[in-house]
């Protein structure tokens, strides 16, 4: 390979607009010819993808993958809507779910994809569409005993929300249980509980919230001696609003998605749940 001086990957990033390690690449390839060093970077769709690299990716797609033992969500952001439900980028959402389902969470961009690496299939994309994309949030459930379920939301042709939810203490082979997964998978999406119960609350969002309540019930003149009892049973309200078990179930509001959950006896639960939102953290 051509010897490539600084100055010579600065010019040619100057020119292109690629990134620092691709030029330097695109010089030694090219035995430091600068027009065959720009044609390579556009072969492969990397011109301009620095210039986007100030840009906010804002809009993006959602893929899952659900099977007996493992669930993935999977988030591409991208700069418009017009091009989150792009075909290329839907179609590169989904394969990239299929391979951390295959090959795990862990380094997501640099495992091995297309004869490259993911980051570099994402980077081409990037280059061919002309806007910011960049892998979001990964997550990845592995479950040899539990029944496991995924949903998707779509809304103007591309995954939105995406959904995982785990129960134990089921029999994987229950048609009832893998219903109620699915249900509360839904719910989920619906409902976007922050917690999975209340022992999973932070004890300072408890006690910032228990502070706003009781600001509020002593502005609303409440007699001092009655306010501890009134702001928790105002706190319980936060927890119903904001865990998942104790939510009201979407379909019936009379009974908790806890109590759906235990309907299925024995010691049936909600182990965890996920959910991913386009542009939301």
């Amino acid at each position: 390979m051509a010897d490539v001086s600084a100055k010579e990957v600065a010019a040619l990033r100057k020119m292109t607009g690629a990134g620092m390690m691709d030029c330097k690449k695109a010089l030694e390839e090219s035995g430091g010819d600068m027009q065959a060093a720009q044609d390579w970077l556009r072969e492969r769709n990397l011109s301009g993808a620095a210039k986007r690299a100030g840009r906010a990716a804002q809009q993006g797609a959602i893929d899952v993958v659900a099977g007996d033992d493992v669930g993935v969500i999977l988030e591409l952001t991208c700069e418009t809507d017009f091009v989150a439900k792009g075909t290329d980028f839907k179609a590169l959402v989904s394969r990239l779910a299929r391979q951390v389902a295959e090959k795990g969470a862990d380094d997501v961009d640099v495992q091995a994809f297309d004869g490259g690496t993911v980051g570099e299939a994402i980077t081409q994309l990037s280059g061919k569409i002309g806007e910011k994309i960049e892998l979001g949030r990964v997550v990845r459930f592995e479950s040899p005993d539990g029944v496991l379920d995924a949903y998707r939301h779509v809304q103007n042709e591309r995954g939105v929300i995406g959904v995982l939810v785990e129960l134990g203490g089921v029999d994987r082979n229950d048609t009832g249980a893998r219903e109620v997964a699915h249900d509360v998978a839904l719910h989920i999406a619906n409902s976007a509980p922050r917690w999975l119960s209340r022992d999973d609350v932070p004890a300072e969002d408890v006690e910032k919230e228990r502070a706003v309540l009781e600001a509020q019930t002593r502005q609303e003149g409440k007699p001092e001696q009655a306010l501890t009892k009134i702001v928790e049973g105002k706190l319980g309200g936060f927890f119903k609003a904001n865990c998942l078990v104790d939510q009201p179930f979407v379909k019936d509001p009379k009974v908790t998605v806890g109590a759906l959950v235990a309907g299925l006896g024995g010691d049936a639960c909600i182990r965890r749940f996920a959910r991913v939102k386009i542009a939301e953290d």
